[in-house]
């Protein structure tokens, strides 16, 4: 099973003890098979069902080398398991770049469900979908959403599951407290995946579908079983329910459900300005507007035609009020810079088929390098 626990080792634990064996200069027949594939990328197009075939296929044959290698000699299945761990997040890392997204479709994809979702949580509640109100745990669905906000923090398949799992377990583990103190009988799926739909939408992840595609293709197949593979498939089906989702879908009037969106998007549309025309309102009853301030604020508004509210606003001006204005915003830039950023990384992979471990040394080449000049020594 991927759940993480006090006697299964850590992602980093099993990472670095990875890469410590690739040190070993026994182990520079390993580093230069591993070395040549990440580079053979290099030589084809991006397609994202041949690299996953060749990815899988790579682990597949690795995992019998790592078996019959002296470093692993007596080795038991689970530290045969933890090496091909350490070794797919390495593989996975160094070729994030040519990877994730898989295709600028994917990118647009996650766009619109992204902003979709904006929409949808400024009026979605747990009884459209048919959420009973003895399972409603705002405590613990908060837990579970920052479980599944944190998947894009990660370039391990593995890692990002995890996060996945994370989410599931505390969902899951509120259902079954929830049945045992209230006299539930729970419905199995039928009351976890409404739980989840909304938990995901309350939390809208990142490039959502870019990050379940990453999984699918890369993670382990052997992996993306049992328990790992229960979760995994309820988001993915609690992604497709998003995308196609209606007023049908629904508990809700139809009617209701389209005024409720295009209230949705109109408040999107104008939030910079009503946002603006607020906080200034009440600096004003409160008595704290700063005319010169005000005046600056509004300059910075109106440059360029371009509208930015608080770029002049000092902390003290801000009011309660302007907390959501905020958030959406961010949310807002943030959603768009992502997009922009991996356009323009689709754009350039060709240059950067497989970059550098970000934040360590290439130690699989320094292996290789260290090992040499032992060599040489001994000539």
């Amino acid at each position: 099973m991927e759940a993480s626990s006090a006697s299964t080792p850590s992602s980093s634990v099993i990472f670095y003890d990875f890469l410590d064996r690739m040190r070993n200069p026994a182990s520079l027949d390993l580093v230069r098979s591993i070395k040549s594939f990440i580079v053979s990328f290099s030589f084809y197009a991006s397609n994202p069902e041949n690299d996953s075939k060749k990815v899988q296929e790579f682990l597949t044959t690795m995992e019998n080398t790592i078996r019959d290698h002296p470093l692993w000699a007596d080795a038991t299945d689970e530290e045969v398991d933890s090496a091909m761990e350490g070794l797919e997040k390495y593989v996975m890392t160094k070729l994030f770049s040519r990877t994730f997204p898989s295709s600028p479709g994917d990118t647009k994809l996650d766009l619109e469900i992204s902003e979709k979702v904006n929409l949808l949580q400024s009026f979605l509640k747990p009884e459209h979908l048919d959420i009973p109100l003895v399972l409603r745990n705002d405590a613990s669905w908060l837990l579970a959403e920052k479980e599944l906000q944190k998947i894009n923090a990660f370039k391990a398949p593995r890692e990002k599951l995890l996060c996945i799992m994370n989410c599931c377990k505390v969902i899951s583990n509120s259902l079954l407290s929830a049945a045992v103190s209230e006299d539930h009988e729970l419905a199995g799926a039928d009351d976890f995946l409404p739980v989840l739909i909304y938990v995901t939408i309350k939390t809208n992840p990142p490039q959502l579908h870019s990050n379940l595609r990453f999984i699918q293709l890369y993670r382990r197949q052997a992996k993306l079983v049992s328990e790992a593979a229960f979760y995994f498939t309820n988001l993915v089906s609690a992604k497709t329910f998003i995308v196609e989702l209606n007023a049908k879908s629904l508990s809700i009037d139809e009617i209701e459900f389209e005024e409720s969106m295009q209230a949705a998007r109109l408040t999107k549309e104008s939030i910079p300005n009503e946002s603006f025309s607020t906080q200034e309102v009440m600096s004003t009853s409160q008595g704290h507007t700063d005319p010169s301030t005000s005046a600056r604020r509004r300059e910075k508004q109106t440059d360029g035609g371009l509208n930015y509210p608080y770029m002049e606003a000092e902390a003290g001006e801000l009011t309660v009020k302007d907390v959501e204005s905020l958030l959406t915003l961010y949310k807002d830039v943030v959603t768009k810079y992502t997009t922009m950023c991996r356009i323009v990384r689709s754009s350039s992979k060709t240059e950067s088929c497989a970059p550098h471990l970000e934040g360590t040394t290439d130690l699989l080449t320094q292996t290789e390098s260290d090992t040499e000049n032992t060599n040489h020594k001994g000539v």
